[in-house]
């Protein structure tokens, strides 16, 4: 299901227009922008991904005289996606560890590399 059809099936249930709820819906398949395909459902599809929506878009979502809880919209359209809605934990559980991952191979950046960067004429 793509982000204007979550908007719709949420207009449908709680009112007002797709466009009400799109900022959303899009928000949580931004994702979609890194990773092509369905692993890109890690990033915020999942109980993170909801209280995240949260404090981005505010507790609840003003359509018409209705307040309706942002966590209930961005949990229906993850139930819409997946059935059910998983922790970051059930994204993770099955992934290999890298050496990478616990900062074993620690890369340097000369440090004229990083004054490379500021702008003339600003102290470092």
């Amino acid at each position: 299901m793509n982000s204007w059809h979550h908007a719709q099936s949420a207009a449908r249930k709680w009112g007002g227009t797709p466009e009400d709820y799109l900022p959303i819906q899009e928000f949580i398949d931004s994702s979609k922008q890194i990773i092509g395909d369905v692993r890109h459902r890690s990033l915020y599809h999942h109980t993170a991904g909801v209280y995240l929506c949260q404090r981005i878009f505010g507790d609840t979502l003003t359509v018409g005289r209705k307040r309706i809880p942002v966590r209930l919209i961005a949990e229906r359209h993850i139930l819409e996606d997946l059935g059910w809605l998983p922790s970051p934990t059930d994204y993770i559980a099955g992934m290999a560890i890298s050496p990478w991952m616990s900062g074993a191979r620690r890369k340097t950046v000369p440090l004229s590399h990083l004054l490379l960067s500021t702008p003339e004429g600003v102290a470092v």
